[in-house]
């Protein structure tokens, strides 16, 4: 099993995140944003600002119809904004489309940065994607059942067995949410996509 780093193509430095994630699979895709529905209350123990997650929330709204004006109606794309960066994941016909997506993406306001992870190919199956979740889910849970770990600092995202990891976290949080991803049963490679604090950082963070 593998784990890399992304840095995101921006107009800014990377800086990574997500809180949400909004599917389009086709034209006629369901919106679905944290798996709940619009307008749910903002997070207390987010790391993000308030404003941010609002901003979030508004970027992957706004995603949804410039993909579809942007890209084939067979694409798959999923789009994730964490502090007003953009993870996009998924499978895009061409090469052209897994382009057309991420410059439709850049052009939202407020969008700080972009990690184009779309892979040139057909859509996975209802399967896979089901697969995925579970996959997800049982990472999660074993952020969960770390003790050294705030477990909602962290986004987790899975595209075929991938892991993207996403979240404002320190050096030594990043390196032990890595090791227990990659150490999850069916994980083919992590990906880590995250914005870095210093340890005083983020005690000044929990402190406010």
């Amino acid at each position: 099993m593998r784990s890399k780093t992304i840095l995101a193509s921006s107009r800014m430095a990377m800086l990574a995140a997500a809180v949400t994630t909004t599917t389009l699979l086709g034209a006629c895709a369901p919106l679905i944003i944290g798996g709940a529905m619009v307008g749910t209350a903002l997070s207390v123990t987010d790391r993000r600002t308030g404003g941010a997650q609002v901003e979030d929330q508004a970027i992957e709204l706004k995603a949804i119809g410039r993909l579809r004006e942007a890209v084939p109606a067979e694409a798959n794309i999923s789009i994730t904004s964490y502090n007003r960066t953009v993870l996009i994941t998924g499978e895009a016909p061409t090469e052209a489309a897994r382009t057309a997506a991420e410059q439709a993406v850049a052009r939202i306001d407020n969008v700080r940065a972009t990690v184009n992870e779309l892979a040139v190919m057909g859509s996975t199956t209802l399967s896979a994607r089901s697969n995925d979740a579970i996959l997800s889910s049982k990472v999660k849970a074993a952020f969960v059942d770390a003790k050294d770990l705030q477990a909602n600092a962290f986004k987790v995202v899975a595209e075929r067995g991938a892991i993207y990891l996403m979240g404002r976290v320190t050096e030594r949080e990043a390196n032990r949410a890595t090791e227990l991803a990659r150490a999850t049963r069916g994980v083919g490679k992590v990906v880590k996509v995250f914005e870095i604090l210093t340890e005083a950082e983020l005690a000044a963070l929990q402190a406010k």
